[in-house]
């Protein structure tokens, strides 16, 4: 244990977060996605849901402020998922600069077949899966 990190951060992904360099994104999928079969390498995080591990990771994880989008949803045919609000919640009270953009589904498994990493959560809410893009910290 270390202080100031959520114990849903694994030793695993605590040391991915820091491999990660500029413009580099990590997945965090659903209980439904196809994470061992996408590509990039996988942290498990099962029994996690999402709203709580993106909260542990966004004390720690700078978003990319270079580019137009720094977060991608994984957006239905229609509607908005609910867990999005929650989702904006968190990452308003991150207070990083927050710019969100939506995929459709295959272009959203195209975008994060080139991830640096995806973490497969417990998450079971429909359409819950978000990418983040890293940024860098400034002195």
């Amino acid at each position: 244990m270390l202080k100031g990190i959520s114990p849903l951060i694994s030793p695993e992904l605590l040391k991915i977060l820091c491999e990660m360099g500029h413009g580099d994104e990590i997945l965090l999928a659903d209980a439904n996605y196809p994470a061992e079969s996408c590509g990039p390498k996988v942290v498990r995080a099962d029994g996690i849901d999402i709203p709580s591990l993106l909260k542990g990771i966004m004390d720690l994880f700078p978003l990319d402020t270079y580019v137009n989008e720094n977060v991608i949803l994984m957006s239905p045919n229609e509607g908005k998922p609910s867990i999005w609000e929650r989702y904006e919640e968190v990452l308003k009270a991150s207070g990083e600069d927050v710019r969100i953009g939506t995929l459709s589904r295959f272009d959203f498994y195209e975008r994060a077949s080139k991830a640096y990493a995806v973490v497969a959560t417990g998450e079971r809410a429909l359409y819950a899966n978000i990418i983040l893009k890293k940024g860098v910290i400034s002195l």
